[in-house]
């Protein structure tokens, strides 16, 4: 079957510039795809073209080499008008091979000062418009140089980021080669003397739209010999004599708007000039203090004129621009867009100022002065909303930006205003911003996935975000090739993984294997992207399920790739919390081990122990405490040189974080499981800094602290040495003081392994290297031990419970008692086969207060339903305890704790063993 169709193509004309046409032309089959392969090559020409211009410059200059077909194509005019390179490095090698693309090239938006550099090898003569930002280091020279290469442009604007280092020489130099020009706004120059104005004035005639923002000096009698301004800006510049202002720049013939909005402008001048104007339309005056300070701004005449100010409900007076009285509240902005009859005059005025309006919303939002709540919540972020639906990219990029900013308080902190986030949510503000999102601008879906990121941090918003399909749309921005879309939507999905109702959504959305790829993708110098993708799978490897998943995608290596070889203290510090909480799951899935046999994981934790940066030291120790619960990473740890690391570490953070502090010690803690590592820990010199910590204020460094020396005080010389540091005080302070069960049931058990006669039966046998110990008194400390061990153990006794109990075998009145004694987090303490007999010899002891203590510790590690308490039952049975604890139980002598709880754990071994045969 054969058809005509019409066809646009790309017909060469003069000078190979590509344009397009249309003709008819006979094709036999238009099937793409031939034998099961789809056939690209024979897309319409117009089709491929349109899918070009969907490309950033890179793509397109790569697909183009394909084929000849498409190289002739990618060079069309209409691709290459304009070009957008901020988020790429766009240096001289770079502009020079896009050049031949560029001839006919009018506008370019760059950042910093390398691309600025760059700029002139394009070659491009036409160029008419230039945009940049990061423009901090652009020297005088750089912009000398582009404005002598390019004598055709229009508008020259580089902000909102202050231009240091441009002073009035650039803009004479502007003045002499840009005759055309007719916009110029530049922010945070430091003096805009006479001389570069009035060469403006001289020599560009056209020039209507004018713009120093933010800067220090700007001469403002210069500036009224601007005849040809319609639209002029000095917002946030300061030192501005606004005297002279308000008596000259009122004969401005064409002046139209005026914005002098976060100035110290006071009402006199405002009144004077909207009252001697003749051509004053619209006059901005935002977060000006004095002028809001001032009790008489109501009086104000404006004689019909629009003044906006924070005083005034700024949509209503936008409205007030229009004939048609319908275009009024929140959607005037809307209303005007979408509206077939534009007045040309009015187009113009709504244009600046949506400008100026995203860039004084911005700008506020970054300073976020005080007093300003009323305003955000009523007007701020509707406004904010509305720009981001303007016609203008860069509008809509710089609200976008100021919805992303408004809301944070506390960015070190990641702390957002919630009122303020979820004023976004009325009206439809989160759909705004997803569909924004997913635009095909990149420079547009990177401020919109960072609003995002930062709205998502209150959780009511993040509901939102996922509810309108948010993480579908992150996930899919993660795969960016643009490294800014890729670093905002890693950092959204990284808010949103906080909630636990959202990790398995971002695992259904592949968000796992984005965030994965991510760290490969940019392995080396985007700190941003590699945080943020890093900090996400933290958040989605504390989930069980989710864990597995970053594990499959490759999550392991490439995080530690990143705990070796970055150096950037946010990508450690989220890099081995990720690791932290891939080895948490020890008991559900294998991750634990697999970090461990991962080249080189161990040993960049423990380096990562040395930081200077007390974050990645916290997240290194925490990631080797939870892998030292596996045996072989314990071991290797150790051969590693981890003990060296963690004793150092706890002999420096005893001013340190709660948060370090219990890691420290919880590494410590692991690694001591192992009595070879508990005996090295002791002659590290690790008995100090633990006691130390187990003075502590906080609850869960009590319970890490206590942990470790409970683990060490098995050891004899240990024991020693915890006595001879003033241990015993700390842990008798911690018996009676902490509010942890657990931190004060362990420290119990500490003091009972150092005084159950153990010790004494190994002081004559020390070795030459201990001698020092062997002079240590154990009388004292010992009676005051056993005194705030029967204590604490008293703690958990009822009389009247302990008195049924002893008169009844009911398994009701055993109940009662275990109910009162049992330490919930008691039941996930694992022992090993040596501390249970050790338990079980001291049932054998001539003191009944360790007799009770003995009794009380099996209780809590055989409790039906305890993770390890049918482990427990099973050591106790082999070590042939049922005997000695019938004895204790039946003995005449034995306090009547000893004999209670020994029964209860009697009948808690034959529950196991019961169960055990079922």
């Amino acid at each position: 079957m054969s058809r005509r169709v019409r066809r646009k193509v790309a017909n060469k004309g003069k000078d190979g510039v590509v344009s397009l046409s249309c003709y008819e032309t006979g094709v036999e089959d238009l099937g793409t795809e031939r034998n099961g392969v789809v056939d690209w090559t024979i897309l319409p020409d117009d089709t491929v073209i349109h899918l070009f211009s969907r490309l950033n410059y890179r793509d397109r200059a790569s697909l183009s080499s394909t084929c000849r077909a498409w190289r002739i194509l990618a060079a069309s005019q209409c691709l290459w008008s304009s070009l957008d390179v901020r988020a790429h490095k766009f240096d001289t090698t770079m502009a020079t091979s896009l050049a031949p693309r560029c001839i006919n090239l009018q506008k370019i938006k760059f950042r910093g000062a390398e691309s600025a550099d760059a700029v002139i090898h394009l070659q491009a003569k036409n160029l008419c418009e230039i945009n940049g930002d990061y423009c901090r280091k652009i020297t005088d020279a750089t912009l000398s140089v582009i404005v002598a290469r390019h004598e055709a442009l229009e508008s020259i604007q580089l902000g909102p980021d202050f231009c240091e280092r441009i002073t009035g020489d650039a803009i004479k130099a502007i003045a002499f080669c840009c005759p055309k020009l007719k916009k110029l706004r530049l922010s945070g120059i430091k003096d805009v003397f006479a001389d570069a104005i009035n060469a403006l004035a001289k020599h560009c005639p056209n020039l209507i739209d004018i713009g120093f923002l933010d800067c220090l000096n700007v001469d403002e009698a210069a500036l009224g010999n601007i005849l040809s301004v319609r639209f002029l800006s000095v917002a946030g510049s300061s030192n501005m004599n606004w005297s002279v202002v308000s008596h000259l720049w009122h004969k401005l013939p064409k002046l139209i708007g005026l914005d002098v909005s976060r100035t110290d402008i006071g009402s006199t001048d405002v009144s004077r000039l909207l009252f001697s104007s003749q051509s004053l339309k619209v006059l901005c005056a935002l977060n000006c203090p004095v002028l809001e300070e001032d009790t008489s701004v109501s009086t104000i005449k404006t004689k019909g004129k629009l003044l906006l100010s924070l005083f005034s409900d700024i949509f209503i007076e936008l409205s007030s621009l229009f004939a048609d009285t319908t275009k009024k509240g929140r959607n005037v902005l809307l209303d005007w867009r979408c509206s077939k009859k534009k007045d040309k005059n009015l187009i113009e005025i709504m244009t600046w100022l949506e400008w100026i309006l995203s860039h004084t919303l911005l700008r506020t939002a970054e300073s976020n002065p005080q007093g300003l709540d009323d305003f955000w919540l009523k007007q701020g972020a509707a406004l904010l909303l509305s720009l981001m639906q303007s016609s203008q990219e860069d509008v809509q990029e710089r609200a976008a930006t100021g919805l992303a900013t408004f809301v944070v308080i506390d960015d070190e902190n990641a702390s957002i205003d919630c009122r303020r986030a979820e004023a976004v949510m009325l009206d439809g503000g989160i759909r705004l911003v997803l569909n924004l999102a997913k635009c095909w601008r990149e420079g547009l879906q990177s401020e919109a996935a960072k609003a995002i990121a930062n709205l998502s941090v209150n959780a009511n918003v993040a509901k939102a975000v996922a509810e309108e399909g948010g993480i579908n749309i992150l996930a899919l921005l993660a795969r960016s090739m643009n490294r800014m879309v890729a670093e905002e939507a890693a950092g959204g999905l990284w808010n949103l993984s906080v909630g636990e109702e959202h990790k398995a959504a971002i695992a259904e959305a592949g968000g796992v294997k984005a965030l994965v790829d991510l760290i490969f993708k940019w392995s080396s110098g985007c700190d941003g992207v590699l945080e943020h993708a890093a900090g996400a799978l933290a958040n989605l490897a504390a989930d069980d399920k989710c864990s597995t998943e970053v594990a499959i995608a490759g999550g392991v290596h490439a995080l530690v790739m990143l705990a070796r070889s970055c150096k950037f203290e946010g990508v450690q510090e989220q890099a081995a919390r990720a690791l932290a909480n891939l080895a948490a799951h020890g008991d559900s899935n294998s991750n634990n081990a697999a970090v461990g046999q991962e080249a080189g994981a161990l040993e960049a934790l423990v380096q990562l122990t040395r930081s200077p940066h007390e974050g990645v030291r916290q997240e290194a120790a925490g990631a080797l405490w939870n892998l030292s619960f596996d045996d072989r990473n314990r071991e290797a740890i150790a051969a590693g040189g981890g003990i060296e690391a963690l004793v150092t570490l706890a002999q420096s953070c005893s001013n340190a974080s709660p948060g370090l502090q219990e890691r420290a010690a919880g590494a410590l803690w692991g690694l001591s499981v192992s009595e070879a590592n508990s005996i090295a820990i002791g002659q590290e010199g690790g008995v100090a800094p633990l006691i130390a910590l187990a003075r502590s204020d906080a609850e869960d460094v009590h319970e890490t602290a206590a942990g470790a020396l409970w683990n060490l005080a098995f050891n004899h010389s240990n024991a020693l040495r915890i006595v001879e540091e003033g241990g015993v005080p700390a842990l008798v302070h911690l018996c009676l003081t902490s509010e942890s069960k657990m931190a004060c049931f362990m420290a119990a058990l500490a003091l009972a392994y150092m005084f159950d006669g153990r010790t004494d039966e190994f002081t004559p046998m020390v070795t030459s290297s201990e001698s020092s110990l062997k002079s240590v008194s154990m009388d004292g400390p010992r009676r005051l031990a056993l005194k705030h061990i029967e204590a604490f153990i008293l703690r958990f006794s009822d009389a009247q419970a302990f008195a049924a109990a002893a008169v009844s075998s009911a398994p009701a009145a055993l109940a009662q008692v275990t109910e009162k004694a049992r330490i919930q987090e008691a039941g996930h303490l694992r022992c090993s086969g040596a501390e249970i007999g050790r338990f079980v010899s001291m049932l054998r002891n001539s003191s009944s207060i360790l007799k009770s203590c003995a009794a009380f510790a099996l209780l809590q590690f055989t409790i039906p339903g305890g993770r390890h308490a049918v482990h427990h039952a099973s050591l106790m049975q082999g070590a042939g305890a049922a005997r000695v604890l019938r004895s204790a139980a039946a003995a005449a002598n034995a306090p009547i704790e000893a004999k209670i709880f020994a029964r209860i754990v009697l009948r808690n071994l034959e529950h196991h063993q019961v169960e055990h045969s079922i």
